[in-house]
């Protein structure tokens, strides 16, 4: 048997000093009703600036540019559909956007504009999804 591995990207969006999180629906079957950062899954062929670009608008109506490397996770997962094990990278990037304005899609319940102390709080009263919360580096 041999491992799956998968690739996402998903990016943290500052915009005048507020952190934008979904929130994931309240009937997902994966970290329901936690904060995550946006982004998903890169398909087959695809860029991962492209997949990045796309999940972005798909999930906030957003459209971003691409700034930089955050930080690189593993965050392992069981798919859904196939209850097959999946080791998943990560790449965090950061990112920006010329307005706040979102429309998030049917997979989140709301969004919001944090702070950075907010986000940490988030954090340590467990709110963030798995891999939110591993990828935030706080000094």
């Amino acid at each position: 048997m041999s491992d799956m591995w998968g690739l996402a990207a998903r990016g943290i969006c500052e915009f005048e000093g507020k952190i934008l999180l979904l929130k994931v629906r309240s009937k997902s079957s994966h970290d329901a009703g936690k904060w995550e950062i946006p982004g998903g899954k890169v398909k087959r062929n695809e860029f991962f600036d492209e997949a990045l670009k796309r999940e972005f608008l798909e999930e906030t109506g957003l459209e971003i540019n691409i700034d930089s490397l955050y930080n690189v996770i593993q965050n392992d997962y069981t798919a859904c559909k196939s209850n097959e094990k999946v080791k998943s990278i990560q790449l965090i990037m950061n990112v920006s956007s010329k307005t706040d304005e979102v429309e998030i899609s049917n997979e989140h319940d709301e969004y919001c504009w944090f702070g950075k102390k907010e986000v940490r709080q988030l954090l340590e009263d467990g709110l963030l999804s798995r891999a939110a919360a591993n990828s935030f580096k706080f000094d």
